[in-house]
Parts: C-alpha cells; structure tokens; sequence
C-alpha cells in the first residue's frame, strides 16, 4: 500500500497528533512559517495549525518528519519527545506500515514553559 496523502495534509495531521502529546505546550514555529503566516493571520484569526513541522519526501522517497516543540516544564523533556515520536511514528503507520517503516522522525525541544 503507497502513502496517498499530500504533504500539506500530512503536515495538519502530524501537528495534529503531536499536539495531543500531553506534555506539550504547543509547535514552535520557524521564521518561515511565521512569515508565510502573516499575511493570512492579519485580521484574520488565523492559525499556524501546522507550525513546527516539516515533511519531506513522498512519491517513493522515505518521508522526513521534523517537529519541533516546546514542552511544559512539569513534564520531562526527553519523555515528552519520545511520546511525540511514538505518536507520529503511530499515524505514519496507520496510513501506510511499508511507508512508515522506512520513514525518519525527528523531534526537537526547543523550550520548556
């Protein structure tokens, strides 16, 4: 079975997994997303719902995820990653085993509040 999910989805639905992380406070967003962002948010309301993570890949490639977050700070750092790992690790499976197998998943602390 192939991964047929566009990237921009697979992005909502990873920040959507991660995010139910308990541990986790919310994505960090990188200058990029904040300035593809701006223009949209302005007046708007607008959400930075897929903020702080970039996939890659696709098409026969393994996929690329990198999240990065910032966790509370009653909770370990390293256990909130892992679990943030597990659960991207657990959809990418649930929408294709033989995709998820051969893809990398990275996750990054950038913050405790």
């Amino acid at each position: 079975m192939t991964l047929r999910i566009s990237r921009a989805a697979l992005t909502q639905e990873v920040a959507r997994a991660v995010r139910d992380v308990p541990g986790v406070a919310f994505l960090r967003p990188g200058l990029a997303d904040l300035l593809r962002a701006a223009p949209e948010s302005a007046g708007t309301g607008g959400s930075h719902s897929g903020a702080g993570v970039r996939v890659r890949g696709g098409g026969g490639a393994p996929w690329h995820v990198e999240v990065r977050l910032v966790a509370l700070s009653e909770n370990r750092t390293v256990d909130v990653a892992r679990a943030a790992r597990r659960a991207v690790e657990a959809l990418l499976d649930g929408l294709a085993a033989q995709e998820a197998a051969r893809a990398h998943v990275s996750v990054t602390v950038t913050g405790r509040l």
